[in-house]
């Protein structure tokens, strides 16, 4: 079961006690979007498949207990790290002990408190919310708001795997805005900010496929990935970055706008082995990019 109005975080409360069910409902209702089940093999389903962000769990149910469900949600991958509050009648240190050490979050001990309830739950969705930002700012350029070095990093290395294990090309593209150094000393700091927003705001409108992955490299340079693309679709999107960016009107006063350029290297791996290098693979684009700035800018070279 979900409620129709989207709330910004949800819970997965699994307990086969329909009354249960309804007492917890009702009193997280408001501020969450609510999940359901009434056993733990479906609890294990619905988590897998909505990712709640936090989970509560009844630890005395047929079939498949609390404990067993907990273990269950701790071996996958993609649920291990939601945490989980046990909801029980027992009282016994034990029981608590068993919890804990099966990596429970807390308790919500039976019959409920209104209010307990509410503050235990708050608490660790402060958390979570909490940690969520921590990460964004870590994996995000402020400036831009563009990925940053780090979270294509990880992203480079997930899909160059992925390529070898599928046999499927991969490019890379890396673009470099034109005379920024004058530009920033002939505008300033803060306009040189505005135009690095802007020329952001371009790349992922248009390498806009799903896959498609576009992170502020470093300085007034960007990187964007392209999994699944041989080199001439990545000349493709290549031609069509430099274009928009060119064509893109900068505000600067009230009355003027300023325009710029880029050059855009790119690289591509038809077939990625074994033995292929993924250190080769990101200079040889930057090497590409190099030879479009000494070719006089504003142009996309390849290999």
């Amino acid at each position: 079961m979900m409620n129709i109005n989207k709330k910004e975080n949800t819970l997965l409360i699994i307990d086969d006690d329909k009354a249960n069910l309804q007492i917890l409902t009702s009193i997280l209702n408001s501020q969450y979007t609510i999940y359901t089940a009434t056993n733990g093999a479906n609890g294990i389903k619905i988590a897998g498949k909505y990712l709640p962000d936090l989970i509560l769990l009844d630890i005395i149910m047929p079939e498949m207990d609390g404990y067993q469900t907990l273990a269950e949600i701790k071996r996958n991958e993609k649920t291990k790290n939601i945490p989980v509050i046990f909801i029980t009648g027992l009282d016994n240190e034990k029981d608590e002990e068993k919890g804990l050490a099966l990596d429970a979050a807390d308790y919500i001990t039976k019959p409920f408190s209104t209010e307990v309830v509410k503050l235990r739950v708050r608490n660790h969705i402060q958390i979570i919310n909490q940690l969520r930002t921590i990460e964004y700012l870590s994996m995000h350029d402020q400036l831009t708001k563009l990925p940053n070095r780090r979270n294509f990093d990880e992203r480079l290395h997930m899909e160059w795997l992925q390529a070898r294990r599928e046999q499927t090309p991969i490019s890379l593209l890396m673009a470099d805005l034109d005379g920024f150094k004058n530009l920033n000393d002939t505008y300033g700091h803060q306009q040189g900010d505005i135009v690095l927003q802007v020329v952001a705001s371009i790349f992922p409108y248009v390498a806009r496929r799903p896959g498609d992955f576009t992170a502020r490299w470093g300085g007034e340079e960007f990187a964007i990935l392209l999994p699944n693309t041989p080199l001439s679709g990545a000349l493709v999107v290549a031609e069509r970055l430099r274009a928009a960016v060119e064509e893109a009107e900068i505000p600067y006063t009230d009355e003027r706008t300023l325009k710029v350029t880029i050059s855009i290297g790119a690289n591509s791996q038809e077939s990625v082995q074994n033995n292929s290098s993924l250190p080769l693979f990101i200079s040889t684009a930057d090497k590409a990019l190099y030879a479009a700035k000494q070719a006089g800018r504003n142009r996309v070279c390849s290999p």
